[in-house]
């Protein structure tokens, strides 16, 4: 690998562990707030990405992965250059263990947004710099990176912490059951029968010493919690099925559900948001939402996964 002679794929975020995890989440806490006020593409004081290029890899739409990990490597120094199934021979056949292959005599270090999660575990296994999954249909790490940080920065600790989740039992729900496992949290999740997150994933949180519910009573979900999680019912790439959004309409977080949850409790959600069907106009505009500050807590989530994964941060 050019550059260095350290590094490690965030595939999930058990690659990283609890300890790392906390870090990024101060790192990225030191670094956005040393640049208040700046321009948003001038490079942090350190600027520990000179010279380093990110392959970014899409083979599912995005808006926010795509422009946190370009402003993130622009602020750390480095560069982008992205690809898409439609314009790569990714998208005419070629392996993904050859693209891993090729790339990593191009590049440092390659961010995959794809669906099955054994394309990105293949990427890993072939390349020779750092992976990072920018999202599968398995999890999305990423984003509970910029989750967490976004909560802390509201005043809320994690050990403890009561998070409800509503919903389709998706990849992002995934990843809120692996980072409750390591960082110490419990989660509420309430689902249509059906929708559940996948066994192993609560099983690994329960593992842990987390606690998790499983519930189709939204109330009792939402009782007391400190924080609430939605994600649109239809996920990317999946038929907008009439009788999945049927299933899914009584989980809506809205005005009355928010009245069951802690005074300060704050709503997030990874957006892009389908207001008035997972999430009602009053909740997504009102005072309990985060969901821009946890846009925007992407760019500096991203920084603190990228230098993680180049070893430079411990």
């Amino acid at each position: 690998m050019s550059g260095t002679d350290t590094f490690q794929h965030l595939l999930d975020l058990g690659d990283a562990g609890a300890d790392a995890i906390a870090a990024m989440i101060g790192d990225a806490i030191d670094r956005k707030g040393a640049r208040q006020s700046w321009p948003k593409g001038k490079a942090d004081a350190d600027a520990p990405l000179a010279g380093r290029v990110l392959a970014l890899v899409f083979e599912k739409n995005s808006t926010r992965t795509r422009v946190s990990f370009e402003i993130a490597m622009r602020q750390l120094g480095g560069t982008v250059l992205i690809l898409d199934a439609g314009s790569s021979q990714l998208g005419r056949g070629e392996s993904i263990a050859d693209t891993a292959r090729v790339l990593s005599r191009m590049v440092d270090a390659i961010m995959l947004r794809t669906d099955d999660h054994a394309k990105i575990e293949e990427m890993a296994r072939h390349a020779s710099v750092p992976v990072i999954n920018g999202l599968t249909d398995r999890s999305h790490p990423c984003q509970i990176v910029a989750d967490l940080l976004t909560v802390i920065e509201h005043g809320k600790a994690l050990p403890g912490l009561e998070v409800a989740w509503f919903g389709d039992g998706n990849n992002v729900l995934h990843s809120f059951l692996e980072a409750a496992s390591l960082m110490k949290f419990n989660l509420r999740i309430a689902t249509p029968e059906g929708f559940e997150p996948e066994p192993e994933f609560v099983d690994m949180a329960r593992s842990a010493g987390c606690s998790v519910m499983l519930t189709q009573d939204v109330r009792a979900a939402a009782r007391d919690a400190d924080v609430l999680v939605t994600d649109t019912w239809i996920s990317m790439g999946q038929a907008d099925a009439a009788e999945k959004r049927a299933a899914m309409e009584p989980y809506q977080i809205n005005a009355r559900i928010m009245t069951e949850a802690k005074g300060d409790a704050v709503f997030l959600h990874c957006l892009p948001a389908h207001v008035g069907e997972e999430v009602s106009k009053e909740v997504f505009e009102g005072p309990h939402s985060v969901v821009f500050d946890e846009a925007e807590n992407r760019i500096h989530a991203q920084k603190s996964v990228l230098l993680w994964a180049f070893g430079m941060l411990r």
